[in-house]
């Protein structure tokens, strides 16, 4: 693909904006890309790896020039990331965003974003456990989806160009209001991860019991809610404390589910739970049908069924 934009800022140098690096010099979307992190450790890692062409001691610095500039830090941080550098935006530079929640995200950063630019958020359903400027990889979005979610009026040509660069970094792309896709991430990844720091959190306390039987004899199931447990706090904090209200309502539709459920087995209703089971069984036929995961053994994982 050719050249999308000249120069890009990366605001924050974890999972994300490493792929995303990585991602736009594997098909040359940008002549150059910057970078900053608050932390300095972070900064020296990411310019020992190569990670950016040119690693800034300030924000303002980074995005000076720049004609897209992505905030890529937890999303309690966005807004006050936008004031910084708000004052050193290019007229006509795109800025956008990676947070998993938007509603919050666009009222925290849109009162800083200057006449003339763009203010375009999205939102890439990629990622893995993992953070930090060593955890990116260039495949990362591949046959993943990013969601656009413009707020109000936004310039047709801003938001192609940003559409294009997330195709050319290989992920599928569509747009989504802020609300619809706050309730919707809600359903596919808020509500799931903090099932999965409850039920390790519940494992955890009945270690202390059964010493180390939980974790020396753990199934599948419960690796796959350590994994999931295993990601950044910072950034699921602020995602609960911003997505509150999708959250609760979502976490109540659950907690009724589950009664639901509770009630079968202890009335001994067979018919009802597999039922149930089937019902659920397909959609995740339907995943895989969309090519967002294999039917292989394991999840496709090294290892087999182990």
């Amino acid at each position: 693909m050719s050249r999308i934009y000249e120069r890009v800022a990366l605001i924050g140098l974890g999972l994300i904006a490493g792929s995303m690096a990585l991602a736009m010099r594997r098909r040359g979307l940008a002549g150059e890309i910057t970078g900053y992190a608050r932390s300095e450790a972070t900064r020296k890692t990411a310019a020992e790896l190569g990670l950016v062409d040119r690693v800034c001691e300030t924000a303002s610095e980074a995005v000076q020039n720049a004609d897209l500039v992505v905030l890529c830090v937890p999303v309690g941080a966005m807004g006050a990331v936008a004031a910084g550098i708000a004052p050193h935006l290019k007229k006509g530079a795109t800025l956008s965003d990676v947070g998993s929640v938007k509603r919050v995200v666009i009222k925290a950063v849109a009162p800083h974003v200057p006449d003339g630019v763009h203010f375009i958020p999205a939102h890439p359903l990629a990622g893995t456990e993992k953070s930090g400027p060593t955890s990116g990889f260039a495949e990362l979005f591949d046959n993943r989806w990013c969601l656009i979610v413009p707020d109000g009026e936004t310039s047709p040509e801003a938001k192609e160009k940003l559409r294009q660069l997330w195709l050319g970094m290989g992920a599928n792309v569509d747009e989504m209001d802020p609300d619809h896709h706050d309730l919707v991430l809600a359903v596919t990844s808020h509500v799931p991860h903090l099932i999965a720091y409850t039920m390790v959190g519940v494992a955890d306390d009945l270690a202390r019991v059964t010493n180390t039987e939980v974790v020396n004899f753990s199934a599948t199931g419960f690796r796959d809610f350590t994994r999931i447990a295993a990601s950044d706090p910072t950034m699921w904090r602020d995602v609960f404390l911003s997505n509150k209200d999708a959250t609760l309502e979502i976490l109540g539709r659950f907690t009724e589910e589950l009664f639901t459920l509770q009630r079968a087995i202890r009335t001994g209703d067979g018919n009802q739970l597999y039922d149930y089971f089937t019902r659920t069984r397909e959609i995740r036929r339907g995943i895989i049908e969309a090519g967002q995961d294999t039917d292989a053994a394991n999840f496709g994982r090294n290892g087999g069924a182990k």
